[in-house]
């Protein structure tokens, strides 16, 4: 089974509504705006104007299921943009249920400036999270990005697990239609983009969790060539990856890109499974009379919710991309929270618990060998830890992301501009809806940033400032390709090695440079970790 690795959503997920429009709100831009393939109406509100649910290509339905996106079919009248569209096929976020969504999906959501204000806005085009099997670009609100940073906001939906991720020999393969699904998006962008004031040559994709790994693919994929002028990477990096049986016993290494060879052998065998075993040809067909409900079991999302390359719209795998230095051009501002991995551990505690240090250091020996686990032990002593369950997460954070990140934020520095960041509010509003163990609080965990750029959960006073400098270098980025700190702030440094991290947190001495290598044992992770000779028991990540 596949390890989906999705920011958790919210049982109830809690929005706030966004800052307060000013007192004397200004006159709101055009409301009807005519794209290339009809016209549609928006909504004014909180100093913002929204258009939801706007078609970017034709539904993936019927005889167009695994196929790439065609163009949306224009419309005569005028189309209400007031809500998004429907979301597409996928899981809960968390606990039981059946599929919710639906195959007509492809839609996505412009939010602009209330103002008719100035032409040409820097576009941030969205990329949600949800491990490639749940999520969509209307739970993300943007006002806060839009109101004080001036640019445009564009959130997407694409297809998801088995129908975004499939792959069979009678497609030739395993085509990415997801990412596919994104290169329409932006190609949509660029089309309209300056219908909403804004500059379809200076584009910034930006993402988390899948939405990065997303990101991560288009840098490294020919058919986004001139799509996207910044990018903007968040807690999912070229090269991120989870050690083996590190969650549960029987889980593998988590990988999110695999070669496309594994997904069309995987969709062969799913194939047979679902008695489509017919004539050469007949197969698809057979698939695609398939309801979407008995598509969308658990088995065939997860097992479907991870990034085939070896194809023509992802050669190589990213990591490799980067190493090369085989990707796009254009600046990259990336990073990862500091507790990345408490929110997944949390969730199999009670199944897979680490109760004492005997337990902490089986789970070592488990996941990494014997003597590896006995290096890695001396690097995070159990006794530096409030508990035996934050001292695994600390180890898994570093391995997974934070390492990682940084490794592949050396090989794009040696090309672009590249800026990297930690966030570190260990007090950020836990906007799950999860509960958290008392062994171990989420801290800055996964996806925790998401409250200081989009609307989703209150904040303190100083977490409303540290997302208001956050704002501001985001922006900033998509305006210039540099984060500016504005009157008073922190200059953000280029990564080029010790102390140019910028840790991100609240209060007086909350954002600064880090030396977040040796903070996080990278050169131990560099040793052991990918593009390095493994030792005696060391899963390697391949």
């Amino acid at each position: 089974m596949a390890l989906v690795l999705p920011v958790v959503l919210p049982v109830v997920l809690l929005l706030t509504g966004a800052a307060p429009a000013p007192a004397s709100p200004p006159s709101p831009g055009p409301l009807l705006v005519e794209t290339d393939r009809g016209p549609v109406r928006g909504r004014a509100h909180d100093g913002v104007r929204t258009f939801e649910g706007i078609p970017y290509a034709a539904p993936p339905t019927g005889a167009l299921r695994w196929r790439p996106p065609w163009p949306a079919p224009r419309w005569t009248g005028v189309r209400d943009a007031g809500a998004a569209g429907a979301r597409c096929v996928q899981l809960p976020a968390i606990g039981p249920g059946g599929p919710s969504g639906a195959e007509d999906c492809l839609f996505l959501n412009v939010t602009a400036p209330a103002g008719g204000g100035p032409r040409g806005l820097p576009v941030m085009v969205w990329f949600h999270g949800g491990g490639f099997v749940n999520g969509a670009g209307d739970l993300y609100r943007p006002e806060r990005l839009v109101v004080r940073g001036g640019v445009v906001v564009v959130t997407v939906n694409y297809r998801l697990g088995v129908f975004g991720l499939f792959g069979h020999p009678e497609l030739g393969g395993a085509p990415a239609l997801a990412l596919a699904d994104q290169q329409a998006a932006l190609r949509w962008v660029r089309a309209n983009a300056a219908r909403f004031g804004a500059d379809p040559h200076d584009v910034t994709v930006f993402g988390e969790s899948a939405g990065a790994l997303s990101v991560c693919a288009h840098l490294a994929s020919p058919a986004s060539a001139g799509l996207f002028h910044k990018a903007i990477v968040q807690s999912g990096s070229c090269s991120t990856t989870i050690p083996a049986r590190s969650l549960l016993p029987e889980l593998g290494t988590y990988e999110p890109f695999v070669p496309e060879a594994r997904t069309v052998a995987d969709g062969a065998l799913a194939a047979r499974r679902l008695g489509c075993d017919g004539p050469a040809g007949g197969v698809l067909d057979c698939l695609r009379r398939l309801d979407a409900r008995t598509l969308a079991v658990p088995e065939l999302m997860e097992r479907f919710s991870l990034v085939p390359y070896g194809n023509d719209l992802l050669p190589l795998e990213p990591r490799r991309a980067l190493e090369s230095g085989r990707f796009h051009r254009v600046p990259v501002l990336q990073g990862t929270t500091r507790d990345e991995m408490r929110v997944f551990v949390a969730q199999t505690l009670a199944a897979y618990p680490v109760a004492d240090a005997a337990a902490y250091r089986a789970r070592l020996e488990r996941s990494f060998g014997a003597e590896t686990a006995r290096a890695v032990e001396a690097a995070y002593p159990v006794s530096d830890q409030p508990t035996p369950a934050v001292a695994w997460a600390a180890v898994l954070s570093d391995a997974s992301f934070t390492c990682p990140t940084l490794r592949d934020g050396g090989a794009l520095a040696r090309h672009v501009p590249t800026y990297v960041y930690r966030f570190g509010d260990r007090g950020a509003p836990n906007f799950t809806g999860l509960p958290e163990p008392a062994d171990l609080p989420y801290g800055a965990s996964h996806g925790f940033e998401l409250p200081y750029l989009f609307t989703m959960a209150p904040l303190a006073g100083p977490q409303r400032e540290l997302a208001d400098r956050m704002t501001r270098y985001w922006t900033s980025f998509a305006r210039a390709g540099r984060p500016d700190p504005g009157p008073g702030g922190v200059r953000w440094p280029r990564y080029r090695g010790p102390d140019s991290v910028l840790a991100l947190a609240p209060g007086a001495e909350g954002i600064r440079a880090v030396d977040a290598r040796a903070e996080h044992h990278c050169a131990l992770w560099d040793a052991l970790w990918p593009g390095a000779g493994a030792g005696p028991g060391v899963t390697r990540v391949r």
